[in-house]
């Protein structure tokens, strides 16, 4: 579960502080997809950040699967974050000098050491087959295109099994035939998986495949619509 309460987010300014994030509260179990939207500066990407454990918030507690992060040393936040969490970003930050499997395998690398050396390996031809990337395993980013480039970055941010899957505009720079790819196996593969599944977008297309749509609006969380 993951269990968001009262976070406030400010930052100091000349003119004092600039509150971005005010009594944000809400929970998501095992199974749930949300889309948070908003204009931007409203605060989507630093609320993500901080669902994320990348960005403390200026009070109030996050907790996922019963553990709140911002109590964790910097290592034990990073196999924390690394263990529980997934990120897919706008921009795919894939490795150019990497073939599409050895990206997917990346979070692998700093993972505690598996039982079967050949686990990750297969977990992540599996999930490439899954968004229909069997045939591109030895392919470098630059031979794929955009869309492909965001599979991609979806088998990498599963690799690893993560309870929570954070997803910050993931369609913002395809086209929309690409969008509708991605934005189905990213649903798709969520529901197979059941992660708790949150996405921040500009897209009301997007948005509106949710079962969960939330607004921020002048520093707090709104339900869709009220």
């Amino acid at each position: 579960m993951l269990d968001v309460s009262q976070i406030a987010k400010t930052y100091p300014t000349p003119r004092g502080p600039l509150p971005i994030l005010s009594n944000v509260s809400f929970t998501l179990k095992r199974g749930d997809a949300a889309a948070i939207m908003g204009p931007s500066g409203a605060g989507k990407s630093t609320l993500l950040y901080i669902l994320g454990g990348l960005e403390q918030p200026t009070s109030g507690t996050v907790t996922l699967d019963g553990r709140n992060p911002f109590t964790l040393s910097e290592k034990d936040l990073a196999a924390f974050r690394n263990q529980s969490i997934g990120f897919i970003f706008q921009d795919h930050c894939l490795l150019p000098q990497c073939s599409v499997i050895e990206n997917v395998l990346v979070p692998t690398l700093v993972s505690e050491p598996r039982a079967s050396a050949s686990g990750p390996a297969n977990r992540a031809r599996d999930l490439l087959k899954q968004v229909g990337l069997s045939d591109r395993l030895d392919h470098r980013p630059a031979e794929l295109s955009g869309g492909e480039k965001q599979r991609v970055a979806l088998a990498r941010a599963l690799i690893n099994k993560p309870l929570l899957l954070l997803c910050d505009e993931p369609t913002g720079n395809l086209d929309q035939t690409s969008a509708d790819v991605v934005a189905s196996l990213l649903l798709e593969l969520h529901q197979r998986q059941e992660t708790i599944l949150v996405v921040v977008t500009h897209s009301a297309e997007l948005a509106a495949r949710f079962p969960l749509r939330y607004e921020l609006r002048n520093a707090n969380l709104h339900a869709a619509g009220a």
